[in-house]
Protein backbone atom coordinates (compact mmCIF):
# COMPACT_ATOMS: atom_id res chain seq x y z
CA UNK A 1 0.00 0.00 0.00
CA UNK A 2 1.42 3.44 -0.96
CA UNK A 3 1.12 6.65 0.99
CA UNK A 4 -1.23 8.03 -1.62
CA UNK A 5 -3.50 5.00 -1.34
CA UNK A 6 -3.94 5.12 2.43
CA UNK A 7 -5.83 8.42 2.76
CA UNK A 8 -8.06 7.51 -0.18
CA UNK A 9 -9.03 4.16 1.32
CA UNK A 10 -9.42 5.60 4.79
CA UNK A 11 -11.76 8.29 3.49
CA UNK A 12 -14.02 5.63 2.05
CA UNK A 13 -14.29 3.71 5.33
CA UNK A 14 -17.45 3.90 7.38
CA UNK A 15 -17.39 4.94 11.00
CA UNK A 16 -16.85 1.99 13.31
CA UNK A 17 -20.33 2.33 14.79
CA UNK A 18 -22.02 2.44 11.38
CA UNK A 19 -20.03 -0.55 10.16
CA UNK A 20 -20.87 -2.50 13.32
CA UNK A 21 -24.56 -1.61 13.00
CA UNK A 22 -24.70 -2.76 9.37
CA UNK A 23 -23.05 -6.10 10.10
CA UNK A 24 -25.17 -6.66 13.21
CA UNK A 25 -28.40 -5.99 11.28
CA UNK A 26 -27.45 -8.16 8.30
CA UNK A 27 -26.44 -11.14 10.44
CA UNK A 28 -29.48 -10.77 12.69
CA UNK A 29 -31.81 -10.66 9.70
CA UNK A 30 -30.47 -14.00 8.42
CA UNK A 31 -31.26 -15.70 11.73
CA UNK A 32 -34.74 -14.14 11.87
CA UNK A 33 -35.38 -15.61 8.43
CA UNK A 34 -34.11 -19.02 9.55
CA UNK A 35 -36.34 -19.19 12.63
CA UNK A 36 -39.42 -17.92 10.80
CA UNK A 37 -38.77 -20.29 7.88
CA UNK A 38 -39.50 -23.26 10.14
CA UNK A 39 -42.94 -21.83 10.76
CA UNK A 40 -43.55 -21.03 7.10
CA UNK A 41 -42.81 -24.51 5.78
CA UNK A 42 -44.44 -26.41 8.68
CA UNK A 43 -48.02 -26.34 7.35
CA UNK A 44 -46.90 -28.02 4.13
CA UNK A 45 -44.17 -30.51 5.09
CA UNK A 46 -44.55 -30.81 8.87
CA UNK A 47 -42.15 -29.93 11.67
CA UNK A 48 -39.71 -32.84 11.70
CA UNK A 49 -35.99 -33.34 12.17
CA UNK A 50 -35.69 -33.41 8.38
CA UNK A 51 -37.48 -30.08 8.07
CA UNK A 52 -35.29 -28.46 10.70
CA UNK A 53 -32.16 -29.94 9.12
CA UNK A 54 -33.21 -28.66 5.69
CA UNK A 55 -33.81 -25.11 6.93
CA UNK A 56 -30.54 -25.03 8.88
CA UNK A 57 -28.58 -26.54 5.99
CA UNK A 58 -30.04 -24.16 3.42
CA UNK A 59 -29.38 -21.22 5.74
CA UNK A 60 -25.73 -22.21 6.12
CA UNK A 61 -25.46 -22.66 2.36
CA UNK A 62 -26.91 -19.18 1.86
CA UNK A 63 -24.42 -17.70 4.35
CA UNK A 64 -21.48 -19.43 2.65
CA UNK A 65 -22.52 -18.53 -0.88
CA UNK A 66 -23.45 -14.96 0.04
CA UNK A 67 -20.12 -14.34 1.79
CA UNK A 68 -18.22 -15.67 -1.21
CA UNK A 69 -20.18 -13.65 -3.77
CA UNK A 70 -20.16 -10.52 -1.60
CA UNK A 71 -16.39 -10.67 -1.25
CA UNK A 72 -15.94 -11.13 -5.00
CA UNK A 73 -18.19 -8.16 -5.81
CA UNK A 74 -16.50 -6.00 -3.18
CA UNK A 75 -13.20 -6.48 -5.04
CA UNK A 76 -14.72 -5.65 -8.43
CA UNK A 77 -17.07 -2.74 -7.65
CA UNK A 78 -17.29 0.22 -5.30
CA UNK A 79 -18.35 -1.31 -1.95
CA UNK A 80 -20.04 1.95 -0.92
CA UNK A 81 -22.51 1.62 -3.77
CA UNK A 82 -23.00 -2.10 -3.25
CA UNK A 83 -24.26 -1.77 0.34
CA UNK A 84 -27.58 0.02 -0.28
CA UNK A 85 -28.26 -2.22 -3.27
CA UNK A 86 -27.66 -5.38 -1.27
CA UNK A 87 -30.00 -4.21 1.48
CA UNK A 88 -32.64 -3.18 -1.06
CA UNK A 89 -32.55 -6.52 -2.86
CA UNK A 90 -32.64 -8.38 0.45
CA UNK A 91 -35.70 -6.34 1.45
CA UNK A 92 -37.42 -7.27 -1.80
CA UNK A 93 -36.53 -10.96 -1.49
CA UNK A 94 -37.78 -11.01 2.10
CA UNK A 95 -41.08 -9.40 1.11
CA UNK A 96 -41.56 -12.02 -1.62
CA UNK A 97 -40.72 -14.99 0.64
CA UNK A 98 -44.18 -15.39 2.16
CA UNK A 99 -46.20 -15.44 -1.10
CA UNK A 100 -43.68 -17.79 -2.72
CA UNK A 101 -43.82 -20.29 0.14
CA UNK A 102 -47.59 -20.07 0.60
CA UNK A 103 -48.38 -20.55 -3.09
CA UNK A 104 -45.73 -23.15 -3.94
CA UNK A 105 -46.11 -24.95 -0.60
CA UNK A 106 -49.38 -26.48 -1.79
CA UNK A 107 -47.61 -27.74 -4.92
CA UNK A 108 -44.73 -29.24 -2.94
CA UNK A 109 -46.89 -30.77 -0.21
CA UNK A 110 -46.29 -34.50 0.04
CA UNK A 111 -43.30 -34.57 -2.33
CA UNK A 112 -40.88 -35.98 0.23
CA UNK A 113 -37.33 -34.87 0.96
CA UNK A 114 -36.92 -32.97 -2.29
CA UNK A 115 -40.04 -30.95 -1.52
CA UNK A 116 -38.75 -30.15 1.97
CA UNK A 117 -35.43 -28.93 0.56
CA UNK A 118 -37.10 -26.92 -2.18
CA UNK A 119 -39.46 -25.20 0.23
CA UNK A 120 -36.62 -24.44 2.65
CA UNK A 121 -34.65 -22.92 -0.24
CA UNK A 122 -37.61 -20.74 -1.23
CA UNK A 123 -37.94 -19.50 2.34
CA UNK A 124 -34.31 -18.73 3.11
CA UNK A 125 -31.73 -18.97 0.36
CA UNK A 126 -32.02 -15.80 -1.74
CA UNK A 127 -32.60 -13.24 1.04
CA UNK A 128 -30.10 -15.09 3.25
CA UNK A 129 -27.42 -15.00 0.57
CA UNK A 130 -27.99 -11.31 -0.15
CA UNK A 131 -27.74 -10.44 3.54
CA UNK A 132 -24.64 -12.58 4.00
CA UNK A 133 -22.93 -10.72 1.17
CA UNK A 134 -23.03 -7.52 3.23
CA UNK A 135 -20.37 -8.40 5.83
CA UNK A 136 -17.49 -8.91 3.35
CA UNK A 137 -18.49 -5.66 1.64
CA UNK A 138 -18.23 -3.81 4.95
CA UNK A 139 -14.92 -5.55 5.71
CA UNK A 140 -13.56 -4.32 2.37
CA UNK A 141 -14.57 -0.77 3.24
CA UNK A 142 -12.98 -0.88 6.68
CA UNK A 143 -9.58 -2.28 5.67
CA UNK A 144 -7.80 1.06 5.67
CA UNK A 145 -4.58 -0.39 7.00
CA UNK A 146 -3.34 -3.93 6.39
CA UNK A 147 -1.76 -3.88 9.84
CA UNK A 148 -5.30 -3.83 11.32
CA UNK A 149 -6.75 -6.54 9.10
CA UNK A 150 -7.01 -9.10 11.88
CA UNK A 151 -8.64 -6.64 14.26
CA UNK A 152 -11.15 -5.43 11.65
CA UNK A 153 -12.13 -8.89 10.44
CA UNK A 154 -12.24 -10.32 13.96
CA UNK A 155 -14.35 -7.51 15.43
CA UNK A 156 -16.85 -7.50 12.57
CA UNK A 157 -17.12 -11.30 12.66
CA UNK A 158 -17.76 -11.10 16.40
CA UNK A 159 -20.43 -8.44 15.92
CA UNK A 160 -22.11 -10.51 13.21
CA UNK A 161 -22.20 -13.54 15.51
CA UNK A 162 -23.64 -11.40 18.30
CA UNK A 163 -26.33 -10.19 15.89
CA UNK A 164 -27.23 -13.77 15.01
CA UNK A 165 -27.42 -14.81 18.67
CA UNK A 166 -29.56 -11.81 19.56
CA UNK A 167 -31.93 -12.40 16.66
CA UNK A 168 -32.31 -16.09 17.47
CA UNK A 169 -33.23 -15.43 21.08
CA UNK A 170 -35.50 -12.46 20.39
CA UNK A 171 -37.29 -14.19 17.52
CA UNK A 172 -37.71 -17.51 19.33
CA UNK A 173 -38.76 -16.12 22.70
CA UNK A 174 -40.55 -12.89 21.76
CA UNK A 175 -41.43 -12.28 18.11
CA UNK A 176 -42.81 -15.72 17.23
CA UNK A 177 -44.97 -15.74 20.35
CA UNK A 178 -46.27 -12.22 19.77
CA UNK A 179 -46.60 -11.80 15.98
CA UNK A 180 -47.70 -13.77 12.91
CA UNK A 181 -44.98 -14.82 10.48
CA UNK A 182 -46.35 -12.44 7.85
CA UNK A 183 -45.96 -9.47 10.20
CA UNK A 184 -42.42 -10.51 11.14
CA UNK A 185 -41.39 -10.84 7.50
CA UNK A 186 -43.00 -7.58 6.40
CA UNK A 187 -41.45 -5.79 9.37
CA UNK A 188 -38.04 -7.23 8.54
CA UNK A 189 -38.40 -6.30 4.87
CA UNK A 190 -39.37 -2.77 5.89
CA UNK A 191 -36.37 -2.49 8.23
CA UNK A 192 -34.01 -3.65 5.50
CA UNK A 193 -35.56 -1.18 3.06
CA UNK A 194 -35.04 1.65 5.57
CA UNK A 195 -31.41 0.61 5.99
CA UNK A 196 -30.98 0.67 2.21
CA UNK A 197 -32.51 4.14 2.01
CA UNK A 198 -30.34 5.52 4.81
CA UNK A 199 -27.16 4.15 3.26
CA UNK A 200 -28.15 5.62 -0.08
CA UNK A 201 -29.07 9.01 1.41
CA UNK A 202 -25.82 9.25 3.34
CA UNK A 203 -23.72 9.09 0.18
CA UNK A 204 -22.75 11.99 -2.07
CA UNK A 205 -22.96 11.31 -5.78
CA UNK A 206 -19.24 10.47 -5.70
CA UNK A 207 -19.88 8.00 -2.90
CA UNK A 208 -18.33 10.02 -0.06
CA UNK A 209 -20.32 10.48 3.16
CA UNK A 210 -21.75 13.95 3.51
CA UNK A 211 -23.98 15.77 6.00
CA UNK A 212 -25.68 17.61 3.16
CA UNK A 213 -26.20 14.49 1.09
CA UNK A 214 -29.53 13.36 2.61
CA UNK A 215 -31.37 16.57 1.63
CA UNK A 216 -29.93 16.52 -1.85
CA UNK A 217 -30.89 12.89 -2.25
CA UNK A 218 -34.47 13.49 -1.15
CA UNK A 219 -34.84 16.39 -3.60
CA UNK A 220 -33.50 14.28 -6.42
CA UNK A 221 -35.51 11.14 -5.65
CA UNK A 222 -38.33 11.90 -8.07
CA UNK A 223 -36.01 12.73 -10.93
CA UNK A 224 -33.87 9.69 -10.16
CA UNK A 225 -36.81 7.34 -10.42
CA UNK A 226 -37.81 9.02 -13.64
CA UNK A 227 -34.35 8.61 -15.21
CA UNK A 228 -33.30 5.31 -13.74
CA UNK A 229 -35.39 2.40 -14.93
CA UNK A 230 -33.68 0.05 -12.50
CA UNK A 231 -34.66 2.17 -9.50
CA UNK A 232 -38.20 2.56 -10.77
CA UNK A 233 -38.45 -1.14 -11.44
CA UNK A 234 -37.24 -1.95 -7.94
CA UNK A 235 -39.84 0.39 -6.44
CA UNK A 236 -42.58 -1.36 -8.42
CA UNK A 237 -41.32 -4.80 -7.39
CA UNK A 238 -41.09 -3.75 -3.75
CA UNK A 239 -44.67 -2.50 -3.73
CA UNK A 240 -45.81 -5.63 -5.58
CA UNK A 241 -44.03 -7.86 -3.06
CA UNK A 242 -45.61 -6.04 -0.14
CA UNK A 243 -49.02 -6.29 -1.77
CA UNK A 244 -48.64 -10.01 -2.49
CA UNK A 245 -47.51 -10.64 1.06
CA UNK A 246 -50.55 -8.92 2.52
CA UNK A 247 -52.94 -10.59 0.06
CA UNK A 248 -51.55 -14.12 0.04
CA UNK A 249 -53.95 -16.72 1.45
CA UNK A 250 -52.98 -18.08 4.84
CA UNK A 251 -53.51 -21.71 5.86
CA UNK A 252 -53.94 -20.70 9.52
CA UNK A 253 -56.74 -19.36 11.67
CA UNK A 254 -54.17 -19.01 14.42
CA UNK A 255 -50.41 -19.20 14.10
CA UNK A 256 -49.27 -20.40 17.49
CA UNK A 257 -45.73 -20.61 18.82
CA UNK A 258 -45.63 -24.25 17.64
CA UNK A 259 -47.94 -24.76 14.70
CA UNK A 260 -50.43 -23.45 12.20
CA UNK A 261 -53.95 -24.16 13.47
CA UNK A 262 -57.15 -23.99 11.45
CA UNK A 263 -60.72 -25.08 12.14
CA UNK A 264 -62.90 -26.16 9.21
CA UNK A 265 -66.69 -26.45 9.37
CA UNK A 266 -68.15 -29.76 8.19
CA UNK A 267 -70.84 -28.91 5.61
CA UNK A 268 -72.52 -32.30 6.15
CA UNK A 269 -72.83 -32.11 9.93
CA UNK A 270 -74.08 -28.87 11.54
CA UNK A 271 -71.92 -29.18 14.65
CA UNK A 272 -68.94 -30.81 12.93
CA UNK A 273 -65.58 -29.10 13.17
CA UNK A 274 -62.20 -30.39 11.96
CA UNK A 275 -59.04 -29.07 13.57
CA UNK A 276 -56.07 -28.92 11.18
CA UNK A 277 -52.57 -28.63 12.62
CA UNK A 278 -49.85 -27.76 10.13
CA UNK A 279 -52.24 -28.62 7.33
CA UNK A 280 -53.09 -32.15 8.52
CA UNK A 281 -56.41 -33.21 10.09
CA UNK A 282 -55.79 -33.69 13.80
CA UNK A 283 -59.16 -33.70 15.58
CA UNK A 284 -62.87 -33.80 14.78
CA UNK A 285 -65.42 -32.42 17.23
CA UNK A 286 -69.21 -32.38 17.02
CA UNK A 287 -70.32 -29.40 19.09
CA UNK A 288 -73.81 -30.87 19.40
CA UNK A 289 -72.86 -34.47 20.19
CA UNK A 290 -69.62 -35.16 22.15
CA UNK A 291 -70.17 -38.91 21.78
CA UNK A 292 -69.78 -38.69 17.99
CA UNK A 293 -66.32 -39.92 16.96
CA UNK A 294 -65.35 -39.32 13.35
CA UNK A 295 -61.79 -40.57 12.92
CA UNK A 296 -61.10 -44.30 12.98
CA UNK A 297 -58.40 -44.23 15.63
CA UNK A 298 -60.60 -42.09 17.88
CA UNK A 299 -63.34 -44.73 17.55
CA UNK A 300 -60.81 -47.37 18.64
CA UNK A 301 -59.72 -45.24 21.58
CA UNK A 302 -63.39 -44.77 22.40
CA UNK A 303 -63.65 -48.54 22.71
CA UNK A 304 -60.71 -48.50 25.10
CA UNK A 305 -62.54 -45.89 27.20
CA UNK A 306 -65.69 -48.02 27.15
CA UNK A 307 -63.85 -51.13 28.40
CA UNK A 308 -61.24 -49.70 30.75
CA UNK A 309 -63.57 -50.20 33.72
CA UNK A 310 -67.12 -51.32 34.44
CA UNK A 311 -69.65 -49.61 32.12
CA UNK A 312 -70.73 -46.22 33.39
CA UNK A 313 -68.22 -46.07 36.23
CA UNK A 314 -66.48 -42.68 36.50
CA UNK A 315 -62.76 -42.79 35.78
CA UNK A 316 -59.76 -40.52 36.14
CA UNK A 317 -58.16 -39.97 32.73
CA UNK A 318 -54.90 -38.24 31.81
CA UNK A 319 -54.57 -37.04 28.22
CA UNK A 320 -51.12 -36.39 26.73
CA UNK A 321 -51.95 -33.88 24.01
CA UNK A 322 -55.20 -31.97 23.83
CA UNK A 323 -55.74 -31.28 20.14
CA UNK A 324 -59.45 -30.59 19.78
CA UNK A 325 -60.27 -32.19 23.17
CA UNK A 326 -62.44 -34.84 21.50
CA UNK A 327 -61.68 -37.67 23.93
CA UNK A 328 -62.02 -35.62 27.14
CA UNK A 329 -65.48 -34.66 25.91
CA UNK A 330 -66.29 -38.30 25.14
CA UNK A 331 -65.14 -39.50 28.57
CA UNK A 332 -67.27 -36.87 30.31
CA UNK A 333 -70.34 -37.59 28.17
CA UNK A 334 -70.20 -41.39 28.43
CA UNK A 335 -69.03 -41.67 32.03
CA UNK A 336 -70.62 -38.84 34.06
CA UNK A 337 -68.57 -37.85 37.06
CA UNK A 338 -65.26 -38.66 35.38
CA UNK A 339 -62.33 -36.27 35.62
CA UNK A 340 -59.98 -35.42 32.77
CA UNK A 341 -56.57 -33.83 33.02
CA UNK A 342 -54.97 -32.67 29.76
CA UNK A 343 -51.27 -31.97 29.24
CA UNK A 344 -51.06 -29.66 26.22
CA UNK A 345 -47.92 -27.92 25.03
CA UNK A 346 -49.63 -25.15 23.05
CA UNK A 347 -51.44 -22.52 25.12
CA UNK A 348 -52.60 -20.64 22.03
CA UNK A 349 -54.22 -23.82 20.71
CA UNK A 350 -56.05 -24.23 24.02
CA UNK A 351 -57.41 -20.69 23.69
CA UNK A 352 -58.57 -21.46 20.13
CA UNK A 353 -60.33 -24.60 21.39
CA UNK A 354 -62.06 -22.59 24.10
CA UNK A 355 -63.22 -19.98 21.59
CA UNK A 356 -64.26 -22.25 18.71
CA UNK A 357 -64.69 -25.83 19.97
CA UNK A 358 -66.57 -25.30 23.23
CA UNK A 359 -63.76 -26.44 25.52
CA UNK A 360 -64.53 -25.25 29.07
CA UNK A 361 -62.16 -26.00 31.96
CA UNK A 362 -63.92 -26.86 35.21
CA UNK A 363 -64.31 -29.56 37.85
CA UNK A 364 -64.29 -32.32 35.21
CA UNK A 365 -61.55 -30.85 33.00
CA UNK A 366 -58.20 -29.41 34.07
CA UNK A 367 -55.60 -28.25 31.55
CA UNK A 368 -51.86 -28.02 32.12
CA UNK A 369 -50.04 -25.98 29.48
CA UNK A 370 -46.46 -27.11 29.04
CA UNK A 371 -44.27 -29.93 27.78
CA UNK A 372 -45.86 -33.27 28.66
CA UNK A 373 -42.55 -34.90 29.62
CA UNK A 374 -41.90 -32.15 32.17
CA UNK A 375 -45.52 -31.98 33.35
CA UNK A 376 -45.67 -35.74 33.85
CA UNK A 377 -42.96 -35.63 36.51
CA UNK A 378 -45.30 -33.52 38.67
CA UNK A 379 -48.18 -36.02 38.51
CA UNK A 380 -48.76 -38.17 41.62
CA UNK A 381 -48.18 -41.90 41.45
CA UNK A 382 -51.10 -44.35 41.12
CA UNK A 383 -53.57 -41.61 40.21
CA UNK A 384 -55.18 -42.49 36.87
CA UNK A 385 -57.30 -45.30 35.50
CA UNK A 386 -56.44 -44.36 31.93
CA UNK A 387 -53.65 -42.47 30.17
CA UNK A 388 -54.24 -41.58 26.52
CA UNK A 389 -51.29 -40.50 24.39
CA UNK A 390 -52.30 -38.45 21.35
CA UNK A 391 -49.48 -35.94 20.95
CA UNK A 392 -48.01 -37.42 17.76
CA UNK A 393 -48.91 -35.51 14.62
CA UNK A 394 -48.65 -36.21 10.91
CA UNK A 395 -44.90 -36.63 10.26
CA UNK A 396 -44.14 -34.88 13.57
CA UNK A 397 -43.23 -37.14 16.48
CA UNK A 398 -41.89 -35.65 19.73
CA UNK A 399 -39.17 -38.23 20.30
CA UNK A 400 -38.92 -37.65 24.06
CA UNK A 401 -42.49 -38.95 24.41
CA UNK A 402 -41.61 -42.26 22.74
CA UNK A 403 -38.88 -43.60 25.03
CA UNK A 404 -38.79 -46.33 27.64
CA UNK A 405 -38.08 -43.75 30.33
CA UNK A 406 -41.24 -41.83 29.50
CA UNK A 407 -43.34 -45.00 29.29
CA UNK A 408 -41.99 -45.97 32.72
CA UNK A 409 -43.21 -42.63 34.08
CA UNK A 410 -46.64 -43.33 32.59
CA UNK A 411 -46.72 -46.69 34.35
CA UNK A 412 -45.90 -44.85 37.58
CA UNK A 413 -48.99 -42.61 37.45
CA UNK A 414 -51.40 -45.44 36.56
CA UNK A 415 -53.37 -47.20 39.24
CA UNK A 416 -53.02 -51.00 39.46
CA UNK A 417 -54.84 -52.38 36.44
CA UNK A 418 -54.80 -48.96 34.74
CA UNK A 419 -54.48 -48.73 30.96
CA UNK A 420 -52.16 -46.77 28.68
CA UNK A 421 -53.47 -46.21 25.13
CA UNK A 422 -51.19 -44.54 22.57
CA UNK A 423 -51.93 -43.33 19.04
CA UNK A 424 -49.04 -43.70 16.58
CA UNK A 425 -49.05 -42.80 12.89
CA UNK A 426 -46.70 -44.75 10.63
CA UNK A 427 -46.24 -45.84 7.04
CA UNK A 428 -44.60 -48.89 5.46
CA UNK A 429 -42.19 -50.43 6.38
CA UNK A 430 -43.68 -49.64 9.83
CA UNK A 431 -40.39 -49.28 11.68
CA UNK A 432 -41.65 -46.65 14.12
CA UNK A 433 -44.74 -48.53 15.30
CA UNK A 434 -42.70 -51.72 15.78
CA UNK A 435 -40.07 -49.82 17.79
CA UNK A 436 -42.74 -48.16 19.94
CA UNK A 437 -44.38 -51.53 20.43
CA UNK A 438 -41.06 -53.02 21.58
CA UNK A 439 -40.57 -50.06 23.93
CA UNK A 440 -43.97 -50.41 25.57
CA UNK A 441 -43.59 -54.18 25.85
CA UNK A 442 -40.36 -53.57 27.77
CA UNK A 443 -42.38 -51.76 30.47
CA UNK A 444 -45.88 -53.33 30.52
CA UNK A 445 -46.67 -57.01 30.92
CA UNK A 446 -49.82 -56.97 28.76
CA UNK A 447 -49.90 -55.18 25.39
CA UNK A 448 -52.21 -55.24 22.36
CA UNK A 449 -52.16 -53.47 19.01
CA UNK A 450 -55.17 -52.11 17.10
CA UNK A 451 -54.93 -51.29 13.38
CA UNK A 452 -56.61 -52.03 10.03
CA UNK A 453 -55.60 -55.28 8.33
CA UNK A 454 -54.07 -53.44 5.36
CA UNK A 455 -51.79 -51.47 7.68
CA UNK A 456 -50.80 -54.59 9.65
CA UNK A 457 -49.89 -56.24 6.35
CA UNK A 458 -47.67 -53.27 5.43
CA UNK A 459 -49.72 -52.22 2.42
CA UNK A 460 -50.68 -48.74 3.62
CA UNK A 461 -49.98 -46.13 6.23
CA UNK A 462 -52.38 -45.72 9.11
CA UNK A 463 -53.02 -44.81 12.69
CA UNK A 464 -52.07 -47.57 15.12
CA UNK A 465 -53.32 -47.73 18.70
CA UNK A 466 -51.21 -49.48 21.32
CA UNK A 467 -52.97 -50.58 24.52
CA UNK A 468 -50.95 -51.61 27.58
CA UNK A 469 -51.49 -52.50 31.23
CA UNK A 470 -49.91 -54.36 34.13
CA UNK A 471 -53.06 -56.49 34.28
CA UNK A 472 -54.65 -58.65 31.56
CA UNK A 473 -56.51 -56.57 28.98
CA UNK A 474 -60.19 -57.18 28.17
CA UNK A 475 -59.29 -58.54 24.74
CA UNK A 476 -62.50 -60.57 24.53
CA UNK A 477 -64.47 -57.30 24.71
CA UNK A 478 -62.04 -54.90 23.09
CA UNK A 479 -61.39 -57.02 20.01
CA UNK A 480 -65.04 -57.33 18.95
CA UNK A 481 -65.56 -53.67 19.88
CA UNK A 482 -62.93 -52.29 17.48
CA UNK A 483 -64.12 -54.70 14.78
CA UNK A 484 -67.68 -53.33 14.80
CA UNK A 485 -67.17 -49.55 14.88
CA UNK A 486 -67.86 -47.58 11.68
CA UNK A 487 -64.14 -47.68 10.84
CA UNK A 488 -63.24 -51.21 11.92
CA UNK A 489 -59.83 -52.52 12.90
CA UNK A 490 -58.20 -55.70 14.16
CA UNK A 491 -56.78 -56.33 17.63
CA UNK A 492 -53.46 -58.22 17.69
CA UNK A 493 -51.95 -59.74 20.83
CA UNK A 494 -50.07 -62.81 22.03
CA UNK A 495 -47.77 -64.64 19.64
CA UNK A 496 -49.05 -62.68 16.64
CA UNK A 497 -47.99 -59.46 18.35
CA UNK A 498 -44.53 -60.85 19.12
CA UNK A 499 -44.17 -61.83 15.48
CA UNK A 500 -45.22 -58.36 14.34
CA UNK A 501 -42.72 -56.72 16.70
CA UNK A 502 -39.89 -58.88 15.45
CA UNK A 503 -36.44 -57.57 16.37
CA UNK A 504 -37.45 -53.92 16.58
CA UNK A 505 -35.29 -51.66 18.72
CA UNK A 506 -36.33 -50.26 22.11
CA UNK A 507 -36.37 -46.46 22.10
CA UNK A 508 -34.49 -44.78 24.95
CA UNK A 509 -33.58 -41.27 25.99
CA UNK A 510 -30.08 -42.04 24.74
CA UNK A 511 -31.18 -43.24 21.31
CA UNK A 512 -34.58 -42.60 19.74
CA UNK A 513 -34.20 -41.88 15.98
CA UNK A 514 -37.94 -41.52 15.42
CA UNK A 515 -37.63 -39.28 12.35
CA UNK A 516 -35.53 -41.90 10.62
CA UNK A 517 -37.85 -44.73 11.67
CA UNK A 518 -41.03 -42.96 10.60
CA UNK A 519 -42.20 -44.02 7.16
CA UNK A 520 -43.47 -41.44 4.66
CA UNK A 521 -46.61 -41.37 2.55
Amino acid sequence: MTKTDSPRVAARALSNRVAAGIVFLAAAAVLVLEVVALRLVGPYVGITLQTSSAVIGVSLAAIAYGAWVGGAFADRADPRRLLPRAFALAALATALTLPLVRWLGEVLRGTGVLGVLALAALAVFIPGALLSAITPIVVKLQLADVRRTGRVVGSLSSIGTLGGITATLVTGFVLVAALPSSTILLGLAGLLAVAAGLLWLLQRPDGQPSAAAPLARVRGLGSLLGRNRGAAGFAVLALTGAGLTSAVPTPCDVETAYQCARIVVDPDRPGGRTLLLNGAPHSYVDLNDPTYLQFGYIQWLGQVVDHVAAPGRPIRALHIGGGGFTLPGYVTATRPGSTNRVLELDGALVRLDEQRLGVTPGPNLSIVVGDARVSMTREAASTYDLVIGDAFGHLAVPWHLTTREFVTDIARVLRPGGVYALNVIDYPPDKLIRAELATIMAVFAHVALIAPNAALAGRTGSNFVLVASDAPLPDDLLGPGVATVPRPATLVDGDALLAYRGTAMILTDDYAPVDQLLGHP
